[in-house]
């Protein structure tokens, strides 16, 4: 039991750790400018006075060099940035490090949110019949991503866990080698990374973090909520897109999807292999030897050649495996049972497949595929659609596309989109058949607009020859405000279609629903997207159980509060009755993953607090989750009001210009962090609806001024002060777990902004005023905020949670200053028409490379 406060915990664990190790590492010599440690805390005072002082980025920078480097070259000064840059970025990655390795200290692992402290909720409350009981159906599934926000490549994630291992342990010598590993190991990615690439890096995570947390926590509440006897539930699912995800992605091909699906087979079955290794020296009793030479001579050949697919069925293996079990207890006084039984448990969470295989694509690209579908059919004498079958109204397209089913040969069609779209289904049976039905259930449609969007991909399975058959969820996606406000009208469409019932009745009549909070919050602002999310929800919800449909929400969340991320479990635990919440579904991506999930602490701990919370919603909620008439009609306000208001700002005609001329939203393109092109269209022009939530967000958050995260939201509550009425702002507040929670995460957003740092802006000629908007919105979040929750500062109840962005924000206030310096410069150089291009480059470059060290430091801003 931890006997500190919190954050006194963290205090000693983390930030007094980091100053003795930051001392350490800044002395060590890495290059010829062997000063540059020395440098470093000297420039990051000038940038610290300077920008109290009011002074630019550019008149910080000459500061510094005037007072500390006087006769440089303009080529040596540069360089030295570049320096401070590869410093910065490898404290950023130190810091994480000790976090890690602080965490099961700084954490209470068996307090509020974690499943001992459920279970003794439970007890104490008389309820644990009913605990096992929902536990029996409920599921949270985590579903790992490969958006490009992860900016750590192998080797550096290596170095870290190594790291945060020897922090653990205070081990000083080996602590100094992996610091100077860590000054020499480069950063930069010279090529952008091939799906299969950024599959195998989350892959990493599978094998060396969920594998041993998602087991942990099974095996926690098989043997203390359920008195060890078997569950007829897993409880907790991981799902995958790297390789499945071909939304906007025009390099995951057919044979990609494959591979990776291989790949999650092998390594799954490598990690039981190191497993039944372990096993083996410890069953050496007679009548369990055989059992397990044989299993383990079956995991080493199919690990090793992961084409030789010879592995005995699922069922068959969890039954060798239970054989042994019996064993044991019967004969051998069941010494190590519970390491066989975690081993059975293993297998049977993970199966052949390790994480479910999502494939996406967009609606709009289906619509076209599907055209062409139809008329290559139709050229080729086929009857199945009518001629005029692009003409008719979508009720009768939907009335035929219920009908067909075929097994279409691939090879007639000459377009590359439909061969890959068609090429996608056929892998989901490929895959099913060789890494079982878990390895690939799920096909989600995004930009999910019509009925008509989800028949044409039920069609088109039915078309590959599953003839009404479908072992696949197909799973609608709706994003922008308008799509969630249609959402009840599109789903209560496909629930009065007979085939589609059908279809729901043979997947255990339920429906499963995405819901996107990047895009959403994109489109309509942070008070908008999460409202219109709630109340699509609702009446979704509502809809379902009028058909006797059990509706699971998959939310669609990124790392900061502007795409659905913050304090994630908080939404959940703060959901009403209203809200079908038999499971959890959520996606997980870029530096999410590995500061929520990195360790195998942080995951058991992450992933615990999201069981709690749906837990807790169902079996320990009161009043206060359920959302009255009169909340309603107050949330609906203020989300109109923030809504306008941010609609407003974003049809600003300086909106577009300002963020690709004075932000770095072009420069993230250049990275080679993804795959995936950073927007939709191929063309030179911005297009707002181009704009992929990722890099919008993440170039507000390189600003420093988190827009997405509380524009509208100021405005919103000022509508209630103007009119005398804040008290019943404060009382929602004080009643709904949901506004608190809101509000809660759109803090967090405040905290990390900081205007000083773009200033010089209020004095552009061009930009002047529409930075002076943004700046004005942000006081007026903060100031209400504040008001609203009689804090004097902000997150002022979560100090850990502030002291550590203010550690890392204050680690790249440097860079953060390098790069507006370098934007400055580029901006300045543009306008001279005699300009070096060569030098524009430089500072090109300059710009790109502080991405690295800014997004890290942030953990969840894009």
């Amino acid at each position: 039991m931890h006997k500190q406060p919190k954050f006194t915990r963290f205090t000693e664990n983390v930030l007094s750790k980091y100053q003795i190790y930051n001392s350490i590492f800044t002395s060590l010599p890495f290059d010829s400018i062997t000063n540059t440690g020395v440098l470093l805390p000297l420039f990051h005072e000038k940038c610290e006075n300077g920008f109290a002082n009011k002074k630019n980025p550019t008149e910080i920078v000459e500061d510094f060099f005037n007072a500390y480097q006087q006769n440089l070259t303009d080529e040596e000064k540069t360089k030295l940035l570049f320096r401070f840059i590869q410093y910065i970025e490898r404290q950023v990655v130190l810091f994480d490090a000790i976090e890690d390795a602080a965490f099961a200290d700084v954490n209470n692992m068996d307090g509020v949110g974690t499943m001992r402290n459920t279970k003794e909720t439970a007890a104490q409350e008389n309820k644990k019949e009913a605990l096992q009981k929902h536990l029996e159906d409920f599921k949270v599934r985590i579903v790992l991503t490969a958006h490009p926000t992860q900016f750590y490549p192998g080797p550096v994630l290596g170095i870290i866990t190594e790291l945060a291992h020897a922090i653990e342990k205070n081990e000083l010598l080996l602590i100094n080698k992996l610091l100077a590993q860590l000054g020499k190991t480069p950063f930069f990615k010279h090529q952008k990374p091939s799906p299969f690439d950024e599959a195998v890096s989350l892959i990493w995570y599978l094998e060396n973090v969920f594998y041993h947390s998602v087991s942990n926590t099974y095996n926690y509440i098989q043997s203390n909520i359920f008195d060890g006897k078997e569950i007829d539930n897993d409880i907790i699912n991981l799902g995958f897109w790297p390789g499945g995800d071909r939304d906007g992605n025009p390099f995951v091909t057919t044979e990609i999807t494959l591979n990776v699906a291989k790949r999650l087979k092998q390594m799954i079955l490598k990690n039981y292999y190191k497993d039944i290794r372990i096993l083996k020296k410890r069953l050496t009793f007679n009548g369990v030897e055989q059992h397990i030479n044989e299993l383990e001579k079956l995991l080493f050949d199919n690990s090793v050649n992961p084409d030789l697919n010879t592995m005995i069925p699922l069922d068959e293996f969890i039954e060798r495996l239970k054989v042994i079990r019996e064993i044991i207890i019967t004969k051998h006084q069941s010494i190590y049972l519970e390491e066989i039984t975690d081993y059975i448990n293993k297998v049977r969470l993970f199966g052949y497949h390790f994480a479910t295989l999502d494939i996406r694509q967009d609606s709009r690209v289906h619509h076209n595929v599907f055209s062409e579908i139809v008329t290559t059919l139709i050229n080729n004498g086929s009857t199945i659609f009518p001629k005029n079958y692009l003409e008719l109204t979508e009720d009768e397209q939907i009335s035929i596309l219920s009908k067909v089913e075929d097994n279409v040969d691939i090879n007639i069609f000459e377009n590359e989109m439909v061969t890959k779209t068609l090429g996608s289904i056929h892998a989901i049976k490929t895959i099913q058949q060789n890494n079982g039905v878990r390895g690939a259930n799920r096909y989600i449609i995004s930009n999910n607009q019509k009925a008509v969007n989800v028949m044409e991909t039920f069609a088109m399975f039915n078309l590959c020859g599953f003839k009404h058959n479908i072992t696949a969820d197909i799973i609608p996606l709706f994003e922008t405000v308008d799509d969630l406000v249609n959402a009840e009208g599109v789903m209560r469409k496909l629930y009065t279609n007979e085939a589609y019932m059908s279809h729901l009745k043979e997947r255990g009549s339920k429906q499963t629903i995405m819901l996107g909070f990047s895009d959403g919050t994109k489109d309509g602002g942070y008070l908008m997207a999460n409202w219109a999310i709630f109340q699509a929800k609702e009446n979704l919800t509502k809809i379902a159980r009028e058909f006797g449909i059990k509706v699971i929400f998959f939310d669609g969340r990124g790392g900061p509060p502007a795409r659905g991320g913050g304090k994630t479990h908080q939404f959940y635990a703060s959901l009403g009755p209203t809200i079908e919440n038999e499971e959890i579904q959520l996606t997980v991506q870029g530096q999410t993953i590995s500061s929520n999930f990195g360790t195998k602490d942080a995951a058991q701990y992450n992933i615990e607090q999201l069981l709690s919370a749906g837990i807790s919603n169902e079996l320990f909620s009161n009043s206060k989750h359920i959302v009255t008439d009169k909340e309603t009609k107050i949330m609906s306000d203020l989300a109109t009001t923030s809504y306008q208001s941010y609609c407003d700002f974003k049809n600003h005609p300086k909106f577009l210009p300002y963020l690709e001329r004075m932000s770095t939203l072009k420069y993230y393109a250049k990275t080679n962090i993804g795959s995936r092109p950073s927007k939709r269209s191929s063309g030179n022009e911005l297009n707002f609806s181009d704009l992929r939530a990722i890099p919008f967000v993440g170039s507000w958050s390189q600003l420093k001024q988190n827009v997405p995260g509380f524009y509208g939201v100021g405005t919103a509550l000022k509508k209630y002060e103007d009119n005398g009425d804040f008290d019943t702002l404060k009382n929602l507040y004080n009643s709904s777990d949901f506004f608190k929670t809101l509000i809660g995460n759109c803090m967090m957003s405040l905290s990390k902004s900081f205007f000083e740092l773009t200033q010089y802006m209020e004095k552009d000629e061009e930009f002047g005023e529409f930075w002076k908007i943004i700046y004005e919105e942000y006081l007026t979040t903060k100031r209400l905020i504040l008001k609203l929750t009689d804090y004097t500062e902000l997150m002022q109840s979560n100090k850990v949670g502030k002291a550590s962005i203010q550690m890392r924000e204050n680690i790249v206030l440097p860079l953060l200053t390098i790069q507006q310096f370098a934007l400055i410069n580029i901006q300045q150089l543009q306008k001279d028409p005699n300009t070096d291009p060569e030098l524009i480059k430089v500072y090109e470059k300059m710009v790109t490379r502080s991405l690295f060290g800014n997004i890290n430091a942030s953990r969840n801003s894009a």
